[in-house]
């Protein structure tokens, strides 16, 4: 089996003058990740999630001004996507994403025919019989944020350790949810203003002998980790195998499990983690 049996297809495109706004639509339309940016039918640069969720919570202010249907696809694309042959291995495949800190790679022959993700590498995973355990690729780099953390904060955590999600936490210390790339680059561009999304909310005077609260008036906040973040995900056994981790992450589609040992939280495994069985 190689990279041309299990790699997605067809492939979906963009513009490069197109704008941030529409290959967001297109993610959420067609439930992925990876947009193949072309120019006269040529490919000229890859777009996907991560890129646009590390791009567009930059503080600068080159971006806070533009709003999303302002911003073309050539300012957050990757202009030197790497690709392989559709006659390559899945290892191979593999190697090139680990080494290369990317998620996805285009299938050209001749013409650019496929994207192999490393969703579709812990797909073929998940159907192998391989005996590695969690505890043997589980990754040191468990993150935890505040539910009330502001998305600023909780990207700047995900660059600074090199994540690409993190564990929020509640007041007292345990895990309430997850905050992957996805959820940063699906939520954080409803403002077409090109400003960090905010919410309302209600500021009271302290109830009457009746009872009742007087709303005085309506604060603007910036969103925090629980506006965005994803239920926790099902954990796995750190003595489980990798196959299984493989199977629950595609099942709920996430790209990181918990991995519990004694009823406990003792790190994550990743989708780059499941991919090391492959080598």
């Amino acid at each position: 089996m190689n990279v041309g049996d299990i790699m997605s297809s067809p492939v979906y495109t963009i513009e490069p003058e197109e704008n941030v706004a529409h290959a967001r639509r297109l993610m959420l339309k067609h439930k992925i990740s990876t947009l193949v940016v072309v120019s006269d039918e040529k490919m000229v640069g890859i777009v996907t999630k991560t890129d646009l969720s590390r791009r567009l919570a930059q503080a600068e202010p080159m971006w806070r001004r533009r709003p999303i249907d302002k911003i073309p696809v050539n300012m957050v694309m990757n202009d030197a996507p790497i690709s392989i042959y559709p006659e390559a291995s899945i290892t191979q495949a593999s190697n090139l994403m680990l080494e290369n800190r990317i998620n996805s790679l285009a299938v050209v022959k001749d013409n650019v025919v496929g994207i192999i993700t490393g969703t579709d590498i812990m797909r073929y995973i998940s159907q192998q019989d391989i005996g590695t355990k969690v505890s043997e690729v589980v990754g040191n780099d468990l993150v935890f944020v505040h539910r009330h953390h502001t998305i600023n904060h909780v990207v700047q955590e995900m660059e600074k350790n090199e994540v690409n999600r993190v564990i929020v936490t509640g007041d007292s210390d345990e895990a309430v949810g997850m905050i992957t790339t996805s959820n940063v680059a699906l939520n954080i561009m409803v403002d077409n203003e090109g400003k960090m999304p905010s919410k309302s909310i209600k500021m009271a005077r302290r109830s009457t002998p009746a009872g009742q609260k007087t709303y005085r008036y309506v604060k603007e906040v910036p969103l925090v980790a629980e506006d965005i973040m994803s239920e926790l995900p099902s954990s796995i056994d750190i003595d489980e195998t990798v196959v299984q981790a493989a199977k629950v992450m595609i099942e709920e589609h996430v790209i990181g499990l918990p991995v519990i040992h004694e009823d406990e939280i003792v790190g994550m495994v990743s989708r780059r983690d499941v991919l090391k069985a492959t080598q």
